[in-house]
């Protein structure tokens, strides 16, 4: 593997040899000995490292494939800060057909002024001599190429072979990729992404692939754009990896429901993480702290980051006070870009809106968003069934009978945690004093929930968000009318005081009725009774 170095210091220590004996040098000697200089390459590395070179064909490069070829022991390759073509390219290619020891590849900034139509086959023909070399790489960079969603097809290839199974670190620092950014493979410890311009659908591909990387430790997204899809199909990657350290997804839009998916993942995993960034994610204020609770007891943590979030002057210095009271206060980063919280006037446009259609006004009196053209769950037959979720009544609850549990058990799709939470307002929604019909739906409720929770595959914190969101206390991504009657939140106290009721999403309701509990100031009584039955259950 030394065979081109130690070649090459032979050369030097004939010419000083020569030196020391007195020896005068000819101008071919000066010349051969600058260029055993050149070919010395202590380290291993070959760079070409911001020399703004054109490198537009075959003849262009006939220099640095020579360097390549004579250079047996290659392990680093620095093309970084040039430009290359597509014959430039494939003549590098070539040369690197037998460099089987190459471990890096720095390639970033390499196709400055070039068509993106030539950045496909030029990657592609540097990967292809990589595949042919047999080597394993362990970094390969090629940020700031801009080559745009047709560019990873250039690469993918290449992520997908055995010379990328060994990779330790991947960066496509601002490429543009899209959507195509999510087809990243390997058996990564770092990968950095940010700048990229993926929005959801390529989110949630890459979280389908990061999901597989259970070496992982850096994962760096930062400026792309998540929304709720995209936040909750990454949480959900999260849970299989146990090595992560750092996350960077600053700038992701992951606003709110966004927040709570990944809570509910930090609070019972990611056991060794040091620093995480959400900052500038449209992040409310009782999510924030819903966040923070949720990492506030791991004991490597050094940096959270949650600056230009919504949480308003005094939610920032709640927010403070909170980790300076348990002495962690040096691990908050400063609040300084809070966006505060959000504009009354632009809620109110929400919530308002025109009355157009009064089956959707209609339906929203009992507590759902489903207008009545589809029902809110997947069900087998019932008949009975399907016409108390297309308009629930109490008079129709009553008449489901003894049958109403195993309907409720057997018929009911809970693998949809959003539906099972639509499902609930509405049997709730039919709540009255009356002692049969309180009796009844209590009932209904505690078997659609005793399931939906027992169940290992059901995503709670998705059904509290969506009850949340429904209910007022958390704001959605889709514009609703919310409408809240007083039986939704009596017979959810009255379910929070089961034993099935989860501990962990019932303190996350618990801050969110903190924080955001005005919205339900006209029945107050209820509000209270539930906030009173929260906090008995986080203190058991």
């Amino acid at each position: 593997a030394y065979e081109c170095v130690a070649h090459n210091f032979c050369v030097l220590f004939a010419f000083m040899a020569k030196l020391f004996k007195g020896h005068r040098m000819a101008s071919e000697d000066i010349a051969q000995l600058t260029e055993a200089l050149a070919r010395t390459h202590v380290g291993e590395e070959l760079s070409y490292k911001g020399q703004g070179l054109k490198l537009d064909d075959k003849r262009s490069v006939e220099a640095i494939v020579k360097e390549i070829e004579q250079c047996e022991c290659l392990k680093a390759l620095r093309l970084e800060g040039n430009t290359v073509g597509v014959e430039a390219a494939q003549a590098i290619a070539k040369a690197l057909e037998s460099k089987k020891d190459l471990q890096r590849c720095h390639w970033s900034d390499m196709f400055t002024g070039r068509l993106r139509s030539e950045i496909p086959p030029a990657l592609k023909s540097l990967g292809n001599a990589l595949m042919t070399s047999g080597t394993r790489l362990t970094e390969l960079d090629l940020s700031d190429n801009a080559f745009g969603p047709d560019g990873v097809k250039g690469i993918e290839t290449l992520l997908k072979s055995p010379v990328c199974h060994t990779l330790q670190e991947l960066r496509l620092n601002n490429c543009g990729m899209g959507i195509g950014g999510g087809t990243m493979i390997g058996s990564l410890e770092e990968v950095h992404m940010p700048q990229n311009g993926i929005n959801h659908p390529g989110i949630t591909a890459l979280a389908m692939a990061m999901q597989h990387n259970l070496n992982l430790r850096v994962l760096n997204l930062n400026d792309n754009t998540f929304t709720k899809k995209g936040a909750v199909a990454m949480a959900q990657a999260l849970r299989h990896l146990r090595s992560v350290q750092v996350i960077n997804f600053g700038d992701c839009l992951v606003r709110s429901e966004g927040a709570v998916a990944m809570a509910a993942v930090l609070r019972g995993g990611l056991p060794v993480l040091k620093e995480l960034n959400l900052s500038f994610g449209e992040i409310s204020e009782a999510a924030a702290f819903v966040v923070a609770k949720a990492v506030q007891d791991k004991a490597d943590l050094q940096k959270l980051d949650l600056n230009g979030n919504c949480l308003g002057e005094d939610g920032c210095e709640a927010l403070r006070e909170a980790w300076e009271s348990v002495n962690r206060g040096d691990v908050l980063s400063s609040l300084s870009d809070d966006e505060g919280e959000p504009d009354d006037e632009e809620e109110e446009e929400e919530e308002g809106g025109d009355t157009e259609e009064e089956d959707e006004e209609q339906n929203c009196v009992n507590g759902t968003k489903v207008n009545g053209e589809a029902s809110p769950t997947k069900v087998i037959c019932s008949p009975d069934l399907l016409s108390f979720l297309h308009s629930p009544t109490s008079e129709k609850l009553l008449n489901l009978g003894a049958k109403r549990t195993n309907l409720i058990e057997q018929q009911l799709d809970f693998s949809d945690a959003a539906k099972i939470a639509e499902v609930f307002l509405q049997i709730t929604s039919v709540y009255k004093e009356e002692a049969e019909v309180k009796q009844v739906v209590f009932e209904t409720a505690d078997t659609l929930l005793r399931k939906a929770f027992s169940n290992p595959h059901f995503q709670t914190y998705i059904f509290i968000s969506s009850l949340m969101v429904n209910l007022g206390l958390l704001k959605g991504e889709e514009k609703m009318k919310v409408c809240v009657l007083p039986g939704h939140l009596i017979v959810l106290e009255h379910c929070v005081g089961q034993d099935y009721f989860p501990v962990d999403q019932a303190d996350v309701l618990e801050i969110f009725l903190t924080r955001n509990g005005k919205v339900f100031d006209s029945f107050s009584n209820a509000r209270d009774a539930l906030k009173t039955t929260l906090e008995k259950k986080m203190a058991a």
